[in-house]
């Protein structure tokens, strides 16, 4: 929307992507919040509440950046009084520690809808006064909802729960870090080794081209982590509540890819748990080098709120057309099954609308950086509109071998 412009051109939210059980990572980062007289802060909670609302139906986790908060651009105590009115009108209790924090928290336990869903919330560089207040007032917070909460004293704890170099951490907040590291240990924070890639296995299926495993593989268009997924869950997963939006055992995941990885067979009935497919599939097209969509497409893609509605699948099918024939043709199998998805949406709750905010950013990014929250709307529109009006916009090119 035009009106969150202001608030979108800061990049004090983002979204980098999923973490390793495949949740929707939001981050906010306080030190590119401007001087408080050049932000309307009424924008900035009704934004939050509005990204927020995109994928409280879907397990998320919240990176807090507390690091450049100052009197220069922290909300007036008026501001504050206000939002909390907002966010929960039977509050009977005040807490001021960090503004943005304390919205944060104030929305997590207020309402069930944002609570019941976010399975992480990532506080660092805290200052010892969020630490105090956070004991006075933990009472009044659950204990199941106490436990999402980590404390983070440095960038290097946070590598240990999250892939850290997807994360788009501003300089100043690595700046900051490193001169905690100094003051405290005397000495610069150790260098996060990233160990040399190793070349793919034969049978690799993550983490690898499209192109890679079609050679692997006898010239197979799908790849198989693709066709055993999809087959599976088509079978017995059509008509499951929330599919698609549940994460899974870390574990059990890395277990799983181990096992494709290795040329070895998956039966997912061992694992008793339809979402364990349901994350698989998320996580392949996650994992390749180079998204379905193409990084070619990512611009085209985030014209298409810009193109008149009535143009808007036509439009969508100019931009299928110009794709690799591969990628066209496994676009093709996953957004006909996503389709099939949205139509048991009466008992599945996965419209169109919903798998498009799940699958949008694991079909496109953009080559550098990470995808800022403006772009969301676009990305998910775009993504919406191929599962919505899939037999229109795929009926016209045919690829040999598909």
């Amino acid at each position: 929307s035009h009106k969150y412009l202001s608030i979108v051109f800061t990049n004090c939210f983002c979204l980098p992507g999923d973490d390793n059980s495949g949740r929707k990572v939001i981050t906010f980062s306080c030190c590119r919040m401007p001087p408080s007289h050049q932000l309307n802060h009424t924008r900035l909670l009704e934004y939050l509440k509005y990204t927020l609302d995109q994928y409280v139906e879907n397990d998320y986790t919240v990176v807090y950046f507390h690091y450049g908060l100052k009197s220069l651009n922290k909300p007036s105590l008026k501001w504050l009084q206000t939002a909390y009115k907002e966010f929960d009108r039977n509050c009977s209790y005040s807490v001021l520690p960090s503004p943005a924090f304390n919205i944060f928290l104030t929305i997590s336990f207020s309402f069930p809808r944002y609570k019941k869903n976010l399975k992480a919330l990532y506080v660092v560089h805290p200052t010892n006064f969020i630490k105090i207040l956070w004991n006075i007032f933990k009472p009044l917070i659950s204990h199941k909802f106490g436990k999402k909460i980590t404390y983070l004293n440095y960038l290097a704890d946070l590598g240990q729960h999250l892939k850290y170099d997807q994360l788009n951490i501003p300089q100043e907040v690595i700046r900051h870090d490193e001169n905690l590291w100094r003051k405290q240990k005397g000495k610069p924070p150790p260098v996060v080794k990233v160990p040399p890639p190793r070349p793919p296995l034969p049978t690799q299926q993550f983490g690898v081209s499209l192109q890679y495993i079609k050679d692997k593989n006898k010239g197979e268009l799908i790849p198989p982590v693709m066709k055993e997924t999809v087959s599976y869950l088509k079978s017995k997963g059509l008509q499951v509540e929330g599919l698609f939006r549940r994460s899974a055992s870390i574990q059990t995941i890395k277990d799983v890819q181990k096992l494709y990885n290795q040329g070895k067979s998956v039966n997912f009935d061992d694992y008793h748990d339809i979402h364990i497919p349901a994350v698989i599939l998320k996580t392949f097209l996650r994992e390749l080098p180079e998204p379905l969509l193409t990084f070619d497409c990512y611009d085209h893609i985030l014209e298409i709120t810009s193109v008149e509605s009535c143009l808007r699948v036509t439009r969508c099918k100019q931009i299928i057309q110009g794709l690799p024939e591969h990628n066209y043709v496994v676009l093709k199998y996953l957004i006909c099954f996503l389709h099939m998805v949205s139509q048991e949406s009466i008992y599945n709750r996965m419209t169109a609308s919903s798998l498009a905010c799940v699958f949008g950013l694991n079909l496109i990014r953009p080559q550098k950086g990470t995808t800022s929250l403006g772009a969301l709307v676009p990305v998910n529109l775009f993504t919406e509109l191929l599962i919505d009006f899939y037999t229109n916009i795929f009926n016209s090119r045919t690829v040999p071998g598909e």
